[in-house]
């Protein structure tokens, strides 16, 4: 359940629920710097008090096995609570409680919104381990109360910051810590092995972090602002720096006290491997477009040759052969045309469907005279079942415009229909209809074996033909994987 729709079992207004819903996109890094369980609690609509989130720390094991969304607090607790969520300020200090195999200690931290508490963060941490905690850990648990401060005054999380993202580096991926000057005061082991890697091999601290990414800075090209303006910490930031070595995403988040700028906390990634990962990725991408393309190109000239060929054949039958198979390759060329256009492994087949019935109009022994429909639409659907299904629509066109229209009628209708992934494809036109005893598997046409090959084998559907009166009616159904 969303904290919007928890958020009508309370009496928080929509702006009051919203601002909530950004704490929470942020609050992972809360609980990660003060190694501690968070819980959010606000007024219920009935009464008491309702947990409407829920967050465990990634930096140490969780003192909650449960979980508490959703559940009213107990009535010893509802009055501790209940007192930071009136007065809006915070309380600690207080007396360990048991919970499991744990002694925790509690917190409550009112969440203010407009000048008014409208909420509250209980935070519980495992008293073991805050025993002689190292330097890592007292910068994180200093940083988690400077937040906790922002957090009482209404200054965290900062207001429709772009950094809010599931994609955005995490306390564990590494940290930084700036001063009032920009100067880095402590860098932790991952954040130091990251710019290690990328070739800063000298101590961190004292040094502007700007400074630092300005050195390792490999690009010739200018920017429009410098890395020493862009990572003072002083705004809410989220940059990728890059250089051969490798790159790093960078969330800069500023520290104020008193209302009073104090500093910054960096949350540092190497996304080396993923950017390498996502350049191939698209290398792959251009590569299959490119493959496609000159496939599209390599039959549309065999098509040619064939058409060329056709030209100098004095026998009919012959001539109409070749003819047969320039259309089909044609056919052929336009799913690789499509694909090669596309980035995806699945393809909008209405465009080919348009295309086929376009170049039928074009091909009509009757031109002028017969008009081709196209209504409804199919979507996406996989690659491999892309081919053989636009086959089977040139071969069904062209069988009624050579058969069931050569001597009357106007019109063929392609009509298509997806539900769910059933697709059914339905060829009609109002000619003169099938001849007695028609049956498909007897009948040595070879665009009806093709079509019915097709159909069973590469599409695994069902074939149907019956009069339409006037006319023929042919339906393909299948199913899309």
């Amino acid at each position: 359940m969303s904290i919007r729709e928890l958020g009508d079992n309370t009496n928080l207004s929509e702006s009051e629920v919203s601002r909530l819903s950004e704490l929470i996109s942020e609050w992972q890094m809360l609980a990660d710097l003060s190694f501690a369980d968070l819980v959010l609690w606000a007024h219920a609509k009935d009464a008491g008090l309702i947990a409407i989130a829920q967050v465990r720390p990634m930096t140490s094991a969780t003192v909650f096995t449960q979980d508490l969304v959703g559940t009213k607090l107990a009535d010893e607790k509802e009055a501790e609570i209940g007192k930071a969520l009136a007065t809006g300020a915070v309380i600690r200090d207080q007396e360990p409680t048991r919970i499991g195999e744990f002694n925790v200690k509690e917190e409550y931290v009112p969440v203010h919104y407009q000048g008014k508490a409208i909420a509250v963060i209980t935070r519980h941490r495992n008293i073991e381990t805050m025993r002689t905690p190292s330097k890592l850990e007292l910068n994180y648990r200093e940083i988690a109360n400077l937040l906790y401060r922002m957090v009482v005054t209404g200054e965290f999380p900062i207001r429709e910051s772009s950094y809010q993202s599931e994609s955005a580096p995490r306390v564990g991926d590494g940290l930084v810590r700036l001063n009032g000057d920009s100067q880095i005061t402590f860098a932790s082991p991952n954040a130091r092995s990251a710019f290690s890697r990328l070739g800063w091999n000298r101590d961190m601290e004292g040094i502007s972090l700007g400074e630092i990414l300005e050195n390792l800075s490999s690009s010739k090209e200018p920017r429009e602002e410098s890395w020493l303006s862009t990572m003072n910490g002083r705004s809410a930031r989220r940059e990728e720096f890059e250089n051969d070595n490798g790159t790093l995403d960078l969330l800069a988040i500023p520290l104020t006290q008193d209302g009073n700028h104090s500093g910054a906390v960096v949350l540092v990634h190497n996304v080396t491997e993923l950017r390498r990962r996502d350049r191939a990725l698209l290398t792959k991408d251009a590569t299959i477009r490119e493959i496609h393309h000159r496939v599209k190109n390599n039959l549309q000239s065999v098509s040619a040759l064939l058409r060329l060929q056709s030209r100098r054949v004095e026998d009919e039958y012959s001539r109409l052969a070749l003819e047969e198979a320039v259309r089909r390759i044609g056919s052929i060329a336009l799913v690789h045309e499509t694909l090669s256009n596309s980035a995806r492994d699945s393809i909008s087949f209405d465009e080919v469907i348009s295309k086929i019935v376009k170049n039928s109009v074009e091909l009509s022994p009757r031109p002028g005279e017969v008009s081709i429909n196209y209504l409804g639409e199919i979507g996406s659907i996989p690659a491999i079942l892309a081919t053989p299904l636009a086959l089977i629509i040139t071969e069904l066109i062209q069988n009624s415009l050579e058969h069931g229209l050569s001597e009357f009628g106007s019109k063929v209708d392609v009509l298509v229909k997806r539900e769910d992934r059933e697709v059914k494809v339905v060829v009609r036109d109002d000619g003169s209809g099938l001849p007695d005893g028609f049956n498909v598997k007897e009948n040595s046409n070879l665009g009806l074996e093709i079509v019915r090959t097709l159909t069973e084998n590469e599409l695994s559907g069902t074939l149907s033909f019956k009069n339409a009166q006037p006319g023929t009616e042919v339906s393909v159904t299948f199913r899309v994987p």
